[in-house]
């Protein structure tokens, strides 16, 4: 009996280490999740509303595309856990918001995001170099990007709440968003 267990517990963790730890490593960050109410406050800070487009960047369980869809924003998640997924179209069910949030099985550097007029993210420092050219060549000026935790290496951040970072891309502050070139207003 207590060799079965073991197994098992041997079997989950390897599992888990797997599929939250090693899986998305080159691609974004581990699955660390938002705080309800860290969640909250990127939905609110981003001002995503209704007739508005929105996406979370490595969605995780869905929670913050849940306070995207909530205040009134049709929500897209892109991530790259298949676990994961199926625990936010789970999540999302349970919310009742299957007509405004939309999980999607797939890497957002893969996704064209340029129909999205808000952005939240929560990856690894090692990403937001990379993950800014991209934003810079896809986002329209005025699209809204909000970031946990980790800022952007050129971007100036139009206002911060605590770890949160928020950007207005192509304004005076941030440079032009089409051009990536990196320019900074005063």
């Amino acid at each position: 009996m207590t060799a079965a267990v073991l197994t098992i517990a041997i079997v989950l963790a390897g599992f888990s280490l797997v599929f939250l730890v090693l899986f998305p490593l080159g691609r974004g960050a581990i699955y660390v999740p938002s705080t309800p109410e860290k969640a909250l406050l990127l939905a609110e800070l981003s001002g995503a509303a209704r007739g508005e487009r929105a996406a979370d960047l490595g969605s995780g369980d869905g929670r913050v595309a849940i306070a995207l869809a909530r205040q009134g924003a049709e929500a897209h998640g892109f991530e790259v856990n298949p676990i994961l997924v199926l625990l936010a179209r789970r999540n999302i069910r349970r919310a009742a918001l299957q007509d405004r949030a939309f999980i999607h099985w797939k890497s957002f550097w893969r996704a064209d995001l340029s129909g999205f007029d808000v952005l939240t993210i929560f990856q690894g420092s090692f990403v937001m170099r990379r993950l800014e050219a991209k934003l810079r060549k896809e986002l329209a000026p005025g699209a809204r990007v909000v970031s946990d935790f980790w800022g952007f290496p050129t971007l100036t951040p139009e206002k911060m709440a605590g770890t949160v970072f928020f950007y207005r891309m192509g304004s005076a502050r941030t440079g032009s968003a089409r051009t990536g070139s990196g320019e900074r207003g005063s």
